[in-house]
């Protein structure tokens, strides 16, 4: 499932292609992914100009100067296609600009989404109002006090999108084996001189994830088709029964319906 880093890739790599663009044209190639498309999608794109691309959390956003936002989610197999050659099966949506680009919204599974939001309504979109601050802004004082109190596990909290937006199992297994800190430990026993390293991982492996492109796992690829390489430096994530750098072996287990990977050695 595309996670942050991938997102941010992607809205980087679509910036490049739409930002001043006027939109020509769109096609929804079927009315729905993993809920309806807006009917009006079409009649309020087309001919506007686009203004700013962001993200937030694990959501895209395509702003316009006709005060409409197209957000976008990718879900589990969700990318973007810059200037396909042929239109595949699993094009589902696409766009056209003024100057000839085409980007094509290409999932297979589709649990992804679009929605066609006013700007100025987004931060009550109940979407984005119930999402916590963005990991990449994290300041500890803020986590210890979301986290206060709090008997679940500490791998789990930094899941929940109410707690830190945008955070995903990978990249959260990869700062809790940099903090040193055991996924199973409740969140709300974890020091505040713990949580003084554990946010300044959760940035690096951010930000060297979005450096590297991503990780491609299954189905993602940036919007030219690049592959990302942060798999490639994975400390923990996928390694069970590898050896860590201090000798222990990485070990997994289930947790919340998903794999964590640790390390008993370097994790208390």
């Amino acid at each position: 499932m595309p996670e942050l880093p991938e997102v941010e890739t992607t809205v980087r790599g679509l910036d490049r292609v739409l930002l001043g663009e006027r939109i020509a044209s769109v096609e929804a190639r079927r009315a729905d992914l993993r809920r309806a498309m807006p009917e009006d999608l079409g009649q309020r794109l087309t001919g506007a100009r686009v203004t700013k691309l962001w993200r937030r959390a694990k959501y895209g956003v395509i702003d316009t100067d006709r005060g409409d936002s197209l957000v976008f989610h990718l879900g589990m197999s969700g990318r973007w296609r810059v200037d396909p050659e042929t239109v595949e099966k699993h094009d589902h949506f696409l766009v056209t600009t003024g100057s000839g680009r085409r980007i094509a919204l290409n999932d297979p599974r589709r649990f992804g989404s679009l929605d066609l939001m006013a700007t100025d309504a987004l931060p009550a979109w109940p979407a984005f109002a119930a999402l916590g601050p963005e990991p990449l802004t994290l300041e500890a004082a803020d986590l210890a006090s979301r986290l206060k109190g709090r008997t679940a596990a500490i791998k789990l909290l930094l899941l929940d999108q109410r707690i830190v937006a945008g955070l995903g199992n990978i990249y959260v297994c990869e700062a809790l084996f940099r903090a040193g800190i055991h996924p199973r430990r409740a969140g709300g026993s974890v020091s505040r001189t713990r949580l003084e390293r554990l946010v300044p991982a959760i940035k690096d492996v951010l930000r060297e994830a979005i450096a590297a492109g991503g990780s491609s796992l299954r189905d993602f690829s940036s919007p030219d088709g690049e592959l990302g390489y942060f798999s490639k430096t994975f400390a923990v994530y996928g390694r069970e029964g590898e050896p860590c750098a201090c000798g222990g072996t990485v070990r997994r287990f289930v947790q919340g319906g998903r794999s964590t990977f640790y390390c008993p050695r370097c994790q208390r």
